[in-house]
């Protein structure tokens, strides 16, 4: 994506996200496609191009991501629809666009590239910004929210849940200390408090010190892990018979909760012992590779944001 002469966004995986979607795409005259995190469009350009008979909707909870991708796949028309919508919102936007099923739906989890660069956004702990973290600025609930007004323990759960950090609650009891002396302003103050509250040896390792920390408060900012177990199962029922389900997930606790609802839907609910399986508790998915994949050592150098990705994908083989 070229904004003022420079490139802001590379999009991960997106040669092996293409792979995955074609047998998908390739069988349906009329393919549709959701990308349900549509960000700047990376993705979703490069299917359009790839694929001269595909329609695909955009979603996205940004509106600046919204304007930003709408401008670059203009060319494409009555091909590429964007909807302002959280991805648990698929179902809806869909039977309101005339669609009943979809080929494919691509889910790119996380912040995207445009919230982590645009410093005054508050995603990063490397910038001085307002605690802002809200992925749609329509949104209610901001980071500063949660830090002023969420309890002890509620800071301490959104720590421990979300961030998985062991050192919740001395980073709380400071947080309680910095809010009531005026302290807690901004994203800096933020940062400083983590590195404070947590004992020198534990600094020295897994980088920033503040990095759990405002994941958790993103997560919670922005429901992403509700919104994850809601929107997963409803992407599977939107799918054709031979429609795909393909998520990059950049956190263990995404990839988690994607793991989990496609190990169910590709379960046979068939009794173990049974000679042959009953046809009606066959498994309505199937995974299309065990595990996850990672990005290369390649793709990695290229692009920094690929070093955690975990990418999963699993197809619906029955009605």
């Amino acid at each position: 994506m070229m904004k003022e002469g420079k490139m802001i966004h590379q999009s991960v995986l997106l040669e092996r996200c293409i792979t995955l979607l074609t047998p998908s795409i390739n069988r349906s005259a009329n393919p549709i496609v959701v990308d349900a995190t549509l960000g700047l469009g990376g993705h979703s350009e490069a299917l359009l191009e790839r694929f001269p008979n595909l329609r695909i909707v955009g979603l996205d909870r940004d509106t600046e991501a919204i304007n930003l991708a709408s401008t670059r796949l203009a060319k494409f028309g009555s091909r590429f629809t964007v909807v302002h919508a959280v991805y648990d919102q698929m179902p809806e936007v869909l039977s309101e666009l005339g669609i009943d099923g979809v080929d494919g739906i691509l889910f790119d989890l996380g912040v995207s590239s445009l919230q982590l660069d645009q410093i005054d956004r508050g995603f990063s702990y490397s910038n001085t910004a307002p605690l802002d973290m809200r992925m749609d600025k329509s949104s209610r609930l901001s980071a500063k929210d949660v830090l002023e007004h969420y309890s002890k323990e509620d800071l301490v759960r959104v720590l421990r849940q979300y961030g998985e950090e062991r050192f919740a609650p001395r980073i709380v009891d400071n947080i309680i200390k910095a809010r009531t002396a005026g302290a807690l302003k901004t994203t800096t103050d933020l940062a400083e408090i983590v590195k404070s509250s947590i004992p020198a040896p534990a600094r020295r390792v897994g980088g920033n010190p503040a990095k759990r920390t405002f994941q958790a408060l993103r997560i919670e900012v922005n429901q992403e892990l509700s919104t994850l177990e809601r929107a997963i199962p409803k992407a599977l029922e939107l799918l054709r018979v031979g429609g795909r389900v393909v998520v990059l997930s950049f956190q263990s606790l995404e990839d988690k909760i994607v793991k989990q609802i496609f190990a169910t839907a590709s379960e046979s609910k068939s009794p173990r012992g049974l000679p042959v399986e009953i046809d009606s508790l066959k498994a309505k998915y199937q995974l299309v590779f065990r595990g996850s994949e990672s990005a290369s050592p390649e793709e990695i150098e290229m692009n920094s944001r690929a070093q955690s990705v975990r990418l999963r994908a699993i197809e619906r083989v029955a009605i």
